[in-house]
């Protein structure tokens, strides 16, 4: 199987916080919904707390000039005071934390809703085949349903090209933010280090040197116009600390979770102290840009020029986007209390008193953040805010890691090694080939752009669209999933929407000026998400609509002779259907005319959910008559999970076929609702059977050893012996099947077709890892079959 979820790696343990529980006491609910905030500044807040370097210097680094009134810098602090007002405050902590999918936020949590509430997703597996009672009670039709919600419901479930737009548009934005992790490390770093350039500016000027080169026998005389060749050495510095940032990655956030903290509130003190100090030595009545006159002031003053600034100013909200997207590791209380709290009152007082400081330095433009430090803590400052670019640039990093491991398990992402760094934090994640080509981009764009002014086109454009993406799919959630009216909903949409598009046609218009890179990093990450996702797609169908039914196989076996050899064979297909046997282990019997005693046709799931409960994880079924020992397992995971390592995995399926037994005689002897030998129905295994005896749990087999199950007293004659049997069969043996496929089009396929198919979906297919290492199955046990499937 090539598609086949991950399965190996260190066993990922949910951790479940106290608060996300119920609290003995009032005093605990708080205790620890104030550690969660204090956590939360080492992870969510870091990309936000470090836009104050460079906001004004890229905002007035186009065509915006100051002059002798203080008119374009109180009309620049109302426009960075009411978007932070705005975006992160009353968009993101007041209304969109509310939209969590189960704790979880982000993109996908959003299609993830409304993939459950209708059928408007194309994304994930469906949860029908047993469906988990802990979604179900909280999704049944509500009553007051809306008929304006219903019709757009309905509207977009009847029209195909519109789920695949909404599809499109949710990968898009998920690109956007895997662009962002570029640029947010190269943008912050840089800027940190520019502060070097106040105290030594000969960092920044290139020698000018006179170097003779030989070259064939020539002297070739480079003089002070060969000065360009040579980088400056902020430039140097930045690449050295991006190098030394990705190449501590593979440590995990774990060990350092508990420094982050106390740097960004070191980081937020130091700004809200200096801005506070600004303010009243230089000029106290820029308050009164508070007011959205001086908004109204600028532009019409400013202009033209004023619009085009409009691309600086959206980086005082980079990183917003983050708080919604990490609020899988926290709580929406401890969100709130830690923005509303310390982030956004410190952040309103460092621009507050950067532009009293520049309106008596106009001269300082370009470097104002550091030239309106006091001298006293100038180096203390800028050693902080180059821990601070670290932690700002960590926080990013994991958001990209994690954002592509649920790419990955909702199958729009080739298959990457995915290792956890935390056995009690499954958010905690390294992935050793998105971290070095993370750490090359940044490094190229470091290199090649030199300077903030054009990175930060570039960065502005990612993020915008990124909450772009976010407020429009607010729209869908705010109708179908809430159930409100679509005038609340576009009234949502229309006053967050219009800011964010007024903020993006100033950021296409710096396209030619940097901004073109992140179109062009989502343009071919989107198109790598949308092709894999169609060729995975594509051949699920064609191996579920090219399976043998199980009469005709069993005919064809009784033709061939076929040999029933000892042991317990694992065959792992794309869907375990019912009625039938997958093509690939068909192909391989018809060639082969043998396979194992015992079979068991295992399927490894990822619904359209975030956690799958344990005792909800497994679906059990017979394939066949009790005499032909097959059956038929569905391995079910949310999108957030991961997966167990490999030998526990093994016991576990082994572990419910077992319990599945003993409650299939259980329900026949009771007259229950149950699986009906040789029906191919399944049934929902619980974690934990009490029948009489429980066989083992995982955590009682030791390492590289086969669990022994104990003969369960309580079970009835039939289900003892083929426990029986299973055990004696588990004694000589497991084997692994794994089908290799090769995908390709069909010769009438259109050449578009075509081109994804045998072009990109087959090189990214070549790059990947093989489902076989993905699962973490020994060579020694392995059975991989060939096949190609014309799509």
């Amino acid at each position: 199987m090539d598609d086949v979820e991950e399965g190996v790696g260190r066993p990922a343990v949910q951790l479940q916080y106290t608060t996300k529980r119920a609290a003995s006491s009032p005093w605990g609910l708080r205790k620890a919904t104030l550690l969660l905030a204090y956590q939360s500044f080492g992870v969510v807040y870091g990309d936000l707390c470090i836009s104050p370097v460079y906001v004004y210097k890229n905002t007035f680094s186009g065509k915006l000039r100051l002059h002798e009134e203080d008119e374009e810098i109180l009309g620049v602090l109302s426009l960075v005071f009411w978007s932070l007002t705005l975006i992160p405050l009353l968009k993101y902590i007041i209304l969109v934390l509310g939209a969590d999918d189960d704790g979880e936020g982000g993109t996908f949590a959003l299609y993830s809703l409304m993939c459950r509430r209708s059928r408007m997703g194309l994304l994930m597996n469906s949860i029908n085949d047993g469906c988990l009672s802990v979604y179900s009670q909280e999704e049944e039709p509500r009553e007051e349903e809306l008929k304006s919600s219903l019709a757009i419901k309905s509207f977009i479930e009847r029209h195909y090209s519109l789920r695949v737009l909404l599809l499109l548009f949710v990968l898009m934005g998920t690109s956007m933010v895997i662009g962002d992790g570029v640029f947010t490390p190269t943008m912050s770093v840089l800027s940190a280090v520019s502060g070097l350039r106040i105290k030594f500016p000969e960092l920044h000027e290139s020698k000018k040197l006179f170097i003779i080169h030989i070259a064939h026998n020539d002297l070739l005389l480079l003089g002070a116009d060969a000065s360009q060749y040579f980088p400056d050495y902020t430039v140097l510095l930045a690449c050295f600390i991006l190098v030394v940032l990705f190449a501590l990655q593979h440590y995990g956030t774990h060990r350092v979770g508990f420094l982050f903290a106390p740097i960004l509130l070191a980081w937020l003190g130091c700004i809200g102290g200096i801005g506070i100090y600004n303010i009243f030595r230089w000029n106290p009545s820029v308050v009164r840009a508070l007011s959205p006159y001086y908004i109204y002031n600028f532009f019409r003053k400013a202009g033209k020029d004023g619009w085009s600034s409009l691309g600086g100013i959206v980086l005082c909200i980079t990183g917003a986007e983050a708080m919604f997207a990490d609020l899988g590791h926290f709580s929406k209380l401890s969100l709130r209390l830690g923005f509303t709290i310390v982030v956004y009152p410190c952040l309103v007082l460092a621009y507050m008193g950067e532009a009293a400081y520049l309106s008596k330095h106009r001269e300082d433009l370009q470097s104002s953040f550091y030239k309106a430090l006091p001298d006293r803590v100038f180096w203390p400052v800028l050693i902080i805010a180059t821990l601070a670019t670290v932690v700002g640039s960590q926080a990013i990093i994991s958001a990209t890691f994690s954002i592509i491991s649920q790419s990955r398990a909702l199958g729009c992402f080739p298959r990457i090694k995915i290792v956890h760094t935390s056995s009690h934090v499954h958010g905690q994640i390294y992935i050793p080939e998105v971290n070095w080509a993370l750490m090359f981009l940044c490094l190229a764009v470091t290199v090649g752009f030199r300077d903030t002014e054009m990175i930060g086109n570039a960065y502005g454009l990612a993020v915008i669209l990124v909450m772009f993406a976010t407020t429009c799919l607010m729209f869908l959630v705010i109708t179908v999933v809430w159930s409100r009216s679509v005038a609340l909903a576009a009234l949502f949409t229309a006053g967050f929407g219009s800011v964010e598009l007024t903020y993006l046609s100033a950021c296409l218009a710096k396209v030619p000026h940097g901004g073109w890179l992140p179109l062009l990093l989502s343009l071919g990450t989107l198109l790598a998400m949308s092709t894999w996702h169609y060729g995975t797609k594509r051949k699920r169908e064609h191996e579920a609509q090219s399976k043998v039914r199980l009469d005709r196989f069993l005919g064809l076996s009784a033709g061939m002779g076929l040999v029933r050899v000892p042991g317990v064979g694992f065959v792992y297909a794309a869907s375990a259907a019912a009625g039938g046997v997958p093509p690939v282990f068909a192909h391989f019997v018809t060639n082969f005319p043998a396979f194992h005693r015992v079979l068991v046709f295992v399927s490894l799931q990822t619904l359209a959910v975030p956690r799958v409960p344990p005792g909800e994880r497994f679906l059990v079924g017979r394939v066949g008559a009790p005499a032909h020992r097959m059956f038929r397992c569905v391995v079910r995971y949310g999108y957030k999970e991961g997966r167990r390592d490999h030998f526990n995995f093994e016991n576990q399926l082994l572990m419910k076929v077992v319990e599945f037994l003993q409650l299939q005689d259980a329900a026949a002897a009771a007259k229950a609702g149950g699986c009906v030998s040789g029906s191919g129905e399944l049934s929902v295994i619980p974690a934990h059977v009490d029948a009489g005896s429980a066989p083992p749990s995982c955590s009682e087999i030791d390492a590289g050893r086969r669990v022994r199950f104990e003969e369960p007293s309580g079970a009835a004659a039939g289900s003892e012996e083929e426990v029986k049997t299973l055990l004696e069969e588990l004694e000589s043996g497991v084997s692994y099947m794994i089908g290799h496929t090769c995908v390709q089009a069909h010769e009438s396929s259109p050449a578009v077709k075509k081109f994804a198919i045998n072009v990109v979906y087959g090189f990214l297919r070549r790059n990947s890892r093989r489902p076989a290492v993905e699962l973490g199955i020994p060579n020694t046990s392995l059975i991989e079959v060939g096949m190609t499937y014309k799509i």
